[in-house]
């Protein structure tokens, strides 16, 4: 091989298209009378990844739900703009590939389940035969295969999210858009809504959607941004934003007396009731002597882990921060 063409190859890769990008989007309405300008977005940057399950996470009127109607081309940005496989989402090829999902979706309500997902598979311009079968694999998924000949006016708001649920992946997309997704669902349906989620990630599926409820995004995304009057202030996978909490190690142990759970408290360690056991919060540099002193008083040691705080306490933290100012 020649040595210009040994340069070639050994160049760096090509860098992969985000498949949902935000560059610099901004936002500003004009209300009133005296049209008093609002700042909803301010130059916005972020990327997702092909596979992703990214949360995007912010208080009410924080611009959450403005970014994702300017990514799904519904609003127009008055400052840079978002891209959805590096191309505008206008391009009907585009919007082939998305499925979208808004917060305060609106349908025929004399339409039934099976009749309203049929109709927006017409919108797909899917086969009948294709169209019908996927209907009912969709009912199913969602849990609302016993309501398919009910009519959406008398479905639950609960039911009605998950028929917006199916109408966003009726057409097999490969980017998933949701808006609070999990609203107006009981524990069992925002199970079922996470377990879709999941399904799709593994199918090689990208999901971007925002959610009130941490619990939720803690357990499945990948990564989270954090937006507040309408900047992002913090954005990573929850290992880099969820960090240690000072150096402490949460142990939980079993079968220590109360003369030497007195005696590790005397020594400065605090123990509280964890169960059918105790647990202590104890500083890394004296965990060994803690261990040591519980296996020799007879104790059973059932959990060891560093401490850090949670999705909650990050978003309090980052919102009360910003609600001082």
């Amino acid at each position: 091989m020649s040595e210009a063409g040994s340069e070639a190859g050994s160049g760096p890769a090509p860098r992969k298209v985000p498949v949902l990008a935000f560059e610099k989007l901004s936002k500003e309405f004009k209300l009133g009378l005296r049209l008093r300008r609002v700042q909803a977005v301010r130059d916005v940057d972020l990327e997702v990844q092909q596979g992703e399950i990214f949360g995007y996470l912010g208080p009410n009127g924080a611009g959450k739900t403005t970014s994702m109607k300017m990514a799904m081309g519904l609003i127009r940005p008055t400052g840079g703009r978002a891209l959805i496989f590096g191309e505008s989402v206008e391009r009907p090829a585009v919007r082939r590939r998305v499925g979208y999902l808004p917060e305060h979706p609106y349908f025929y309500d004399y339409l039934t389940g099976f009749e309203i997902l049929d109709f927006y598979g017409q919108l797909y311009e899917m086969p009948k035969k294709k169209r019908h079968a996927r209907v009912d694999e969709l009912l199913t998924i969602v849990g609302l295969d016993h309501a398919r000949d009910r009519t959406l006016r008398r479905f639950s708001k609960g039911m009605l999210q998950r028929i917006g649920i199916a109408q966003a992946i009726l057409n097999d997309p490969d980017l998933v858009v949701l808006d609070e997704p999990m609203s107006g669902l009981d524990p069992m349906g925002r199970k079922e809504v996470r377990d879709i989620i999941l399904a799709l990630k593994e199918q090689g599926k990208t999901v971007f959607f925002s959610s009130h409820i941490l619990h939720d995004i803690e357990t499945i995304c990948d990564r989270v941004a954090i937006i507040i009057n309408g900047r992002v202030e913090r954005m990573g996978s929850l290992g880099e934003l969820l960090t240690g909490n000072a150096g402490l190690v949460e142990v939980v142990a079993t079968g220590a007396s109360p003369e030497l759970l007195a005696r590790l408290e005397g020594d400065g360690f605090t123990a509280a009731v964890a169960g059918h056991g105790h647990r202590l919060v104890v500083e890394e540099g004296g965990l060994d002597p803690v261990l040591r002193a519980l296996l020799d008083g007879g104790a059973t040691i059932t959990h060891v882990e560093p401490m850090r705080e949670s999705l909650e306490e990050l978003f309090v933290r980052e919102a009360g921060a910003h609600h001082a100012e």
